[in-house]
């Protein structure tokens, strides 16, 4: 049986429409800024904790939205799943690097929806559950 790890994590929109994806240090996957509640934390003060520590984004706990909750491999340790509760932050953001972020990217949706190649280096959190729910969420190419 596989472990199970429960975390919050966060869809974070710039400007021009791209969503922000974050690599933790020592590892190679990029994924939603996020992590794990604290004891007694419930799943949207996480995802705003998290949010302002790992990416310098301070939002309003209420004003997160919520996108839905899955169940995805992790990225990062063999063996386990994460279960994932995870939110929109209304607006567009900028962001940087903090904690324990080594690097931030931002994904063009409008590239991917035009067939663009998805980069290999994403977790399977973003891969099977957010990007298809963004894409069926969002109009396509015209």
């Amino acid at each position: 049986m596989k472990a199970r790890i429960v975390v919050s994590a966060v869809c974070v929109f710039d400007a021009a429409g791209r969503l922000l994806t974050v690599r933790k240090r020592g590892t190679s996957m990029f994924m939603h800024p996020g992590g794990k509640p604290k004891a007694g934390e419930s799943a949207v003060h996480a995802a705003a904790r998290e949010l302002q520590e790992e990416v310098g984004i301070v939002v309003d706990p209420e004003d997160l939205q919520l996108m839905g909750v899955w169940i995805a491999d992790a990225a990062n340790e063999a063996a386990t799943d994460i279960e994932a509760t995870v939110f929109t932050a209304p607006g567009t953001w900028t962001a940087h690097p903090s904690a324990e972020i080594a690097e931030i990217r931002w994904l063009d949706l409008a590239a991917l929806a035009r067939g663009a190649a998805l980069p290999a280096d994403l977790a399977p959190l973003l891969t099977d559950h957010i990007l298809p729910e963004l894409a069926a969420l969002r109009p396509g190419p015209k």
